[in-house]
């Protein structure tokens, strides 16, 4: 598939899609989606890749849906938000059910879908400039994109109401402290620390990340016992990789591990 609204990267590991809308601020609309998802499905199947880095280009991460295309509400189909959230609600769960990390480079303004999008990653960095806003009832319209389910898991219900109601701009300090971000960087040094990051989780265990997610997925919805049983599955599969094999090796050899992902 010939992507126009995104870019794909791949090297070392580390499989790097960015939103090339800058023009629009990397406004969300049904074709973005759709390369998204496309791209998604052809990273989580390439076995090089190892994890995900989604940032924007231009000064944005992304400003979420585009208004312009909402602005033509006389001429837009009757199923044009059915639509449009079909696709991306598609997109936020490829990435909540991503077998490899997925880290957000929130490189400027991350609002509406656009913050909901970041919220899908596992990891978000912020640049210093950045800003996140819940923009939803500035124009009337309600948080989606998982964004009623992500943000109150993430930041706790009241802090997620506020956000919500209030529809202010949260500045990337802010976002720290309330643990919207994994980390705050000065411009400067944003691509070079994400890289960091990236290249460090492209290292991890693939597999046993991949199981990560889905465990403290279920214990959203979970009881202790279940979670339980869960861990003890899980387990049992990562006890039988390579990558456990080369672990306990490593650790015995008194040397940094060589996981592969396998």
């Amino acid at each position: 598939m010939d992507y126009a609204n995104i870019a794909v990267e791949r090297k070392d590991g580390i499989g790097r899609l960015t939103i090339t809308r800058p023009e629009a601020l990397n406004a969300l609309d049904k074709a973005t989606g759709e390369e998204l998802l496309d791209a998604l499905d052809s990273l989580r199947t390439d076995s090089a890749v190892r994890v995900i880095v989604l940032t924007g280009a231009g000064r944005a991460f992304s400003a979420g849906g585009d208004i312009k295309e909402m602005s033509r509400a006389g001429e837009l189909p009757e199923s044009f938000f059915d639509e449009l959230l079909s696709t991306l609600n598609c997109v936020i769960v490829a990435m909540t059910e991503m077998p490899k990390p997925v880290i957000a480079a929130v490189n400027g303004i991350a609002a509406g879908l656009g913050f909901n999008l970041a919220l899908a990653c596992d990891l978000r960095i912020a640049a210093r400039g950045a800003e996140f806003t819940q923009a939803f009832l500035r124009i009337g319209l309600i948080p989606d994109g998982g964004g009623t389910f992500l943000l109150p898991r993430i930041i706790g219900w009241s802090r997620a109401m506020e956000l919500i109601l209030t529809a202010r701009s949260v500045s990337s300090e802010e976002a720290l402290r309330l643990g919207l971000v994994t980390a705050v960087v000065d411009e400067t040094d944003f691509e070079a620390t994400v890289e960091q990051w990236a290249r460090q989780l492209a290292g991890a265990p693939t597999a046993a990340v991949g199981r990560v997610k889905q465990l403290l997925a279920h214990s959203v919805t979970s009881d202790l016992k279940s979670q339980l049983r869960f861990e003890r599955e899980m387990q049992m599969a990562s006890g039988k990789t390579d990558d456990f094999r080369e672990g306990i090796t490593a650790f015995l050899e008194k040397r940094t591990p060589r996981f592969t992902g396998s």
